[in-house]
């Protein structure tokens, strides 16, 4: 593998907001009680996730989901991304598409539906 593509924290947050301007405002409206976070580091049991949803889908979510609910979380995570990536257009693009993966997941969409979508 190459070198890792250098990208500080503040720019890598960019290429974050870039990834979520990417979105369609159709579906960024729908989006309810969602927070996204940057984190370096990937969680130690996988060390080379780029993002991660955490949350209850909208799809999931009753009646018993209240309006005071903490806000389901989709963090970005910089340096495993930054490890597979050959230049900082590579990282732009793959920070992108973890954004739509993440978002989707929101949207109660899962790993398969999203990989028989091309989203890989």
């Amino acid at each position: 593998m190459d070198d890792v593509v250098e990208m500080s924290r503040e720019e890598f947050e960019a290429a974050v907001a870039e990834g979520l301007d990417q979105v369609p405002r159709e579906l960024t409206r729908l989006m309810d009680n969602v927070v996204v976070l940057v984190e370096d580091d990937a969680p130690a049991d996988d060390p080379e996730l780029l993002g991660l949803y955490e949350g209850v889908p909208l799809t999931e979510r009753g009646e018993a989901w209240a309006a005071g609910s903490l806000p389901d979380r989709i963090t970005v995570y910089r340096h495993p991304t930054l490890a597979i990536c050959d230049s900082v257009d590579d990282v732009a693009e793959e920070v992108a598409v973890t954004v739509v993966h993440e978002i989707a997941h929101h949207f109660g969409i899962d790993d398969d539906r999203l990989h028989e979508l091309g989203w890989d």
